[in-house]
C-alpha cells in the first residue's frame, strides 16, 4: 500500500479542513511547497494535491503552489479541485503533474473522464466523496442521489487508474477512516481503491491493510502534520 500525505491548498496556503468545511480551516504552512519537501525527504513515494478553492470555483485558483511544488520535488503528485475539462487535464499533465483527479465531472460529464483515460491512459484517476453512500460535489457543497458503489462501476471499462474514495463525514475530524465502506467499495470493482478521509493513526493504516480488501493505498493530511501519525513509521507499516 502506498501513504499519500495530502497538501490541500486554500489561498495559496497548505490547511485541513473539518469535514469539508472551507470556513473551518487550520492553516499548517505557509509555503506548500516546503511542506512538500519535507514529506519527499522522509520517504513518501507518491503526494495528493487539492486545490479546495478550485474545487468550489470550477476551475484553477492555486496553480502557482502547485506548480511550485512540481518544480521542487521530484516523486509523482496527484492533484483534484477544479479540473472539470480536456484542456486544464492537458495543462496539469504537461506540467508534470503525474495524475489528474476528476470529481465533480465524474458525475455530471462522465463522457470526459472516459474520454481523459483514453487520451491518457494511467494518468487518470476519479475522486469519489461521499456522505452516508451518496455522491457529493462541487467542493462537497451539492449532494447528489448517484450511489458510492453505482459511480465507481460505471468506469470499470475507462481505463481509469484509480478510485480515491472519500468519507465526508470522516475527513479532517481525526475519528478513522470508514475501513468497511472502503473494502466494500474496493471489492466491488477491479480498480485500484485509495482510501481517504479520517486516517488518524498507524491502527487505522492497519485496518485498511488488513480490511480483505486489495488497497492501493491511503491518504492522510491533519494526522501527519499534527504529528498524530509519524510518517517514516507510516511507511514502513504499509511496506511490510
Amino acid at each position: 500500500m502506498i501513504l499519500y500525505p495530502a497538501i490541500d491548498l486554500k489561498d495559496g496556503k497548505a490547511v485541513r479542513l473539518y469535514k469539508g468545511e472551507m470556513d473551518q480551516a487550520t492553516v499548517f504552512n505557509d509555503d506548500p511547497a516546503a511542506q512538500a519537501m519535507e514529506f519527499v525527504e522522509a520517504g513518501c513515494e507518491w503526494l495528493h494535491l487539492v486545490d479546495l478553492n478550485g474545487a468550489f470555483a470550477g476551475e484553477p485558483v492555486n496553480a502557482a503552489p502547485v506548480e511550485a511544488i512540481l518544480k521542487r520535488t521530484k516523486v509523482p503528485a496527484q492533484l483534484g479541485g477544479g479540473i472539470r475539462d480536456m484542456a486544464t487535464i492537458e495543462n496539469w499533465l504537461s506540467k508534470g503533474l503525474a495524475r489528474v483527479i476528476l470529481g465533480t465531472v465524474a458525475v455530471e460529464n462522465p463522457d470526459l473522464v472516459r474520454e481523459a483515460a483514453k487520451e491518457f491512459p494511467g494518468h487518470v484517476a476519479v475522486g469519489i466523496d461521499a456522505r452516508d453512500g451518496r455522491v457529493a460535489t462541487k467542493g462537497w457543497a451539492e449532494e447528489t442521489d448517484v450511489m458510492v458503489t453505482d459511480l465507481a462501476k460505471s468506469f470499470e471499462d475507462a481505463g481509469v487508474a484509480a478510485i480515491i474514495y472519500t468519507d465526508i463525514n470522516r475527513d479532517g475530524a481525526m475519528q478513522g477512516p470508514n475501513v468497511e465502506a472502503t473494502a466494500a467499495l474496493a471489492n466491488a470493482v477491479s480498480i485500484p481503491v485509495i482510501a481517504s478521509g479520517g486516517v488518524s493513526s498507524l491502527d487505522d493504516l492497519r485496518a485498511l491493510k488488513n480490511c480483505g480488501a486489495p488497497l492501493n493505498g491511503a491518504i492522510s493530511g491533519r494526522a501527519l502534520y499534527d504529528g498524530a501519525i509519524d510518517l517514516k513509521e507510516a511507511l514502513e507499516l504499509l511496506k511490510a
